[in-house]
């Protein structure tokens, strides 16, 4: 029996999408499947070490890992017209923006690069990304990067939008998905394994897409507040079509996020992009 542990956020997308594997209700033959759970910015750092079999990164990190792991076809999340919102406690004009300081959710998340991309003179400081929205209420920072649920509470919370990233850049690319994060497998474990593995992750996916109901019921776990309806809304956002499997307009949407930022000297190359 081969141990393989998978990491990723403890968010109710992630929970949806490793429904089957957590509650064993598909054949994994020879391997066993462990949960890790951590922040996305945690997971980052923790695979510049290769401490895990499998693990969510951030698009953005995966150009600095992919020595180390290859990038999964499936597991992604895509922010198809949507993505991390920039949020204030008071209206703020765009030409002002110069003159505040951002939260961000991490130097290596994908929210982060993004920002970068859509305007990279904002001055940002790290703060963990459940602590963002109270930052900015509290007026320790000017403004915040949200991910996770936050994108569907901003506004019941009572912020102001600066801008949705995913829009900006769908109108930027002609309605290409944002890509946020992805799954990754180790490249030591060798090719008959990484391709296994990667197969029974996609059979979790679409596993967990075929019986919605139960998915969701466990995922709610993870929902940090969310009513079943908003996490219902969630999880449709990040475990779709996209999810199991990128297709050319994901892989197109990867490669393009990368070689902008890599034309811009945000990262140091572009990656191998395996889709395994």
């Amino acid at each position: 029996m081969t141990l393989i542990r998978v990491a990723h956020s403890p968010d109710s997308d992630d929970a949806f999408m490793f429904y089957a594997l957590a509650h064993e209700l598909i054949d994994t033959g020879d391997y066993r499947f462990e949960h890790v759970l951590d922040d996305i910015e945690t997971l980052n750092r923790e695979a510049f070490e290769g401490t895990y079999e499998v693990t969510a990164v951030s698009i953005h990190a995966y150009a600095h890992l992919d020595d180390r792991y290859a990038l999964l076809g499936s597991g992604a999340s895509m922010g198809d017209g949507y993505g991390p919102v920039l949020i204030t406690r008071e209206p703020v004009p765009i030409e002002d923006l110069g003159q505040l300081t951002v939260a961000i959710p991490g130097t290596l998340t994908s929210a982060a690069l993004a920002l970068k991309l859509w305007n990279p003179a904002l001055e940002t400081t790290v703060r963990p990304f459940d602590r963002i929205m109270p930052a900015v209420q509290s007026g320790e920072v000017d403004a915040g990067v949200v991910i996770h649920e936050g994108q569907l509470t901003w506004d019941d919370e009572g912020f102001f939008k600066v801008v949705d990233l995913g829009e900006w850049w769908a109108e930027m690319t002609d309605g290409l998905p944002l890509p946020l994060g992805g799954n990754v497998v180790r490249r030591d474990l060798g090719e008959s394994t990484v391709r296994e593995v990667s197969a029974l992750l996609k059979e979790a996916i679409e596993y967990s897409l075929a019986h919605r109901e139960q998915a969701l019921d466990y995922a709610l776990d993870y929902g940090r507040g969310l009513d079943r309806s908003k996490a219902d809304r969630f999880v449709g956002m990040y475990v779709n079509d996209l999810t199991v499997d990128y297709g050319e307009r994901g892989r197109e949407a990867v490669r393009r996020f990368l070689e902008m930022a890599h034309e811009r000297q945000l990262i140091p190359r572009v990656p191998r992009l395996d889709f395994v």
